[in-house]
């Protein structure tokens, strides 16, 4: 196996889910490149591909497809903030999940629409005819919280932090 190969491997196995843009942005590598070798990874069985809503995510072939999904929608920041709602209330009305996402209630509808047909949500009906929703598999979807990395702006903020620390100390340095 070639270098780059067994980085692209190793990568996805350290960062279930990823989808495709950002492993070439993490690995540094071009885009035939990276297609090349998921392709190669894809037939030796080493690498598991998954299609949701328009992004492929990479996976090591231990995850079901059910997990699969959950860890791709994990990357995704909506979809990470409103299943961590429901997985510190539970069942909540889809207005409330609305208001404490401050997003539009269509745009909710939508991430509620994937998670529920990726068997991550279910919807019911609760007083007045409201719509609530709940995990399906609460205790299993909680498990994969550690797997997936933080997002884009908590890498921001990091970086940002690594970037004011250095340049703290470097000042202090030169004092």
């Amino acid at each position: 196996m070639t270098t780059v190969r067994r980085q692209v491997r190793d990568h996805v196995q350290s960062n279930p889910g990823v989808h495709f843009n950002e492993l070439v942005r993490n690995l540094d590598i071009a885009t035939g490149q990276a297609q090349y070798h998921l392709r190669r990874l894809g037939r030796s069985d080493e690498v598991v591909a998954e299609r949701i809503r328009g992004r492929t995510h990479y996976f090591d072939p231990e995850y079901d497809p059910w997990e699969r999904r959950v860890l791709s929608l994990y990357r995704r920041e909506t979809a990470r903030e409103l299943i961590t709602h429901l997985i510190e209330e539970g069942r909540l009305p889809a207005g409330a999940l609305a208001d404490r996402l401050g997003l539009a209630r269509s745009t909710v509808s939508w991430h509620i629409d994937t998670l529920e047909e990726a068997g991550i949500v279910e919807r019911s009906y609760g007083d007045r005819g409201r719509v609530e929703v709940a995990l399906t598999r609460p205790e299993e979807t909680v498990a994969f919280l550690q797997a997936v990395t933080p997002s884009l702006s908590d890498r921001l903020v990091d970086r940002f932090m690594r970037f004011v620390d250095a340049g703290l100390h470097g000042v202090e340095a030169e004092e």
